[in-house]
């Protein structure tokens, strides 16, 4: 009898310490079909009009006691099209946290804070089609950085903050810091970006969003650290089960003067699942024209795409 009690004490410790940690399978997977000047309709995978790339990661999280949490999440990218992964196999996300009422200690690769900052009040989600991440790179350094140790605050009423820094033999001898201030409460969204690296000129974006309920407007201004500067702004538009967006993006360089412009229309089959039509019209004309990336020789390239995709 006592033996019984005692198998059945340790039985209940073991699964209250099983039901402390957790560790989930998550993906994406997003295919369809485009279109380009000069280029034939095939099949398009992680391509520019796909809404994302497809993807498969593992992430998890144990509660360690006393309001503190370790959490990791590992990410690969795969072309649905084709089955290939990334050269890099967790190039999307290998990253180790702790976490707690003090906020959260992040390091190893992952999407930048000034990325965040963007994400934050963006129309399409950040999506492959986004002219907001296209013309202006994610405030001028991408989405994603190796070896970034990470501090981001708790969130207080709506206020947060994240900064990350690169050491300089992480970043090819030049160390990095990247920022972002965000509010996001109700229908308002706003967010500094910044990033710098040393030897290099800053870069910056300030943008927001307002949802009206009947439709919702996001607009942005962008200073990539030279004579790259310009603005964004869009609007979406709820009709039935159907989202509509517009959202253009204007650079302004040396000698020359970009607009992109996207039309995206969304359509929930699910909570996890959407097919999506867009248009895409890259207005760089370049320095010249021609076919060897100074310029298209028609001034403007045309895209078009019908894709699905499905969280999991």
């Amino acid at each position: 009898m006592k033996k019984s009690l005692i198998a059945l004490a340790v039985l209940a410790a073991s699964g209250a310490a099983m039901a402390q940690s957790s560790v989930t399978m998550y993906g994406v997977a997003d295919l369809g079909l485009s279109k380009t000047n000069g280029v034939s309709a095939q099949m398009s995978g992680n391509s520019l009009m796909n809404n994302g790339n497809s993807r498969l990661g593992v992430r998890g999280v144990e509660d360690l006691g006393g309001g503190l949490k370790a959490s990791f999440n590992f990410e690969e990218g795969i072309n649905a099209k084709s089955g290939a992964t990334d050269a890099a196999t967790y190039q999307r996300a290998a990253w180790l946290a702790l976490s707690g009422g003090f906020g959260r200690f992040q390091m190893g690769r992952t999407l930048n804070p000034s990325f965040y900052g963007v994400a934050a009040w963006e129309l399409t989600g950040t999506a492959n089609y986004s002219v907001v991440g296209n013309q202006f790179g994610f405030t001028g350094e991408g989405p994603r950085t190796n070896s970034v140790f990470q501090y981001t605050t708790p969130n207080m009423g709506g206020f947060s903050g994240t900064i990350g820094y690169t050491a300089k033999p992480d970043n090819a001898g030049n160390a990095k810091t990247d920022l972002n201030l965000i509010y996001a409460n109700g229908p308002i969204a706003a967010a500094l970006s910044y990033n710098k690296t040393n030897t290099q000129k800053a870069n910056m974006a300030l943008g927001g969003s307002y949802d009206f309920s009947m439709f919702k407007l996001a607009g942005s201004i962008q200073n990539n650290g030279g004579p790259s500067k310009g603005f964004t702004i869009g609007g979406t538009v709820p009709v039935g089960p159907v989202a509509l967006t517009l959202d253009i993006a204007r650079e302004n360089g040396t000698g020359m003067k970009n607009t992109d412009v996207l039309l995206e229309a969304k359509y929930a089959l699910s909570k996890r699942t959407f097919t999506y039509a867009t248009y895409y019209k890259d207005g760089f004309a370049g320095l010249g024209n021609g076919a060897n990336g100074s310029g298209y020789n028609t001034g403007a390239k045309n895209s078009f795409g019908l894709g699905v995709r499905h969280n999991f």
